[in-house]
C-alpha cells in the first residue's frame, strides 16, 4: 500500500476531497517523523508501536583488512506490531464470514439426510 492509497481511502470512505486527504496523510506522518526524530515513541492501539533504539558507539573492523574502526552511536528505529494486528495477519480466514451450509433441496435447515 502507497501513501497515494491511504489518500484514495479517506476520499471514498469519508467524502473528503482530495486536498483535504493528501493534507490530513501528510500531517499525520510529519507528527510521526517528528515524535520520532525527537526520540519519542509512538503507540497506536490495534497496529503497534515504533520505538527509538539507542545503540552505543563501539570498535568495529574493516572485514576486508583487519583494520579498528570506531562506529558512533546511532538511533534505530524499531516496529512491534500489536497483538490484534499479529493475530489477523496469523489467522486471515477468521476475518471472513462463515460459509452456510450448503443448502440440500427438501431439507428446512439445509442438513444433508436430516430425519
Amino acid at each position: 500500500m502507497l501513501k497515494s492509497d491511504l489518500i484514495n481511502i479517506l476520499v471514498v470512505k469519508r467524502g473528503v476531497t482530495q486536498k483535504q486527504a493528501e493534507l490530513t496523510i501528510e500531517t499525520v506522518f510529519e507528527s510521526m517523523k517528528d515524535a520520532l526524530c525527537k526520540g519519542e515513541n509512538i503507540e497506536i492501539r490495534g497496529l503497534g508501536a515504533f520505538h527509538v533504539k539507542h545503540y552505543e558507539g563501539y570498535q568495529g573492523r574493516n572485514p576486508k583488512t583487519g583494520e579498528v574502526i570506531p562506529v558512533r552511536p546511532k538511533r534505530g528505529i524499531l516496529f512491534r506490531t500489536g497483538k490484534e494486528l499479529r493475530d489477523r495477519v496469523n489467522h486471515p480466514e477468521d476475518d471472513e464470514p462463515a460459509a452456510s451450509p450448503a443448502q440440500v433441496p427438501g431439507t428446512p435447515d439445509g442438513a444433508a439426510g436430516a430425519q
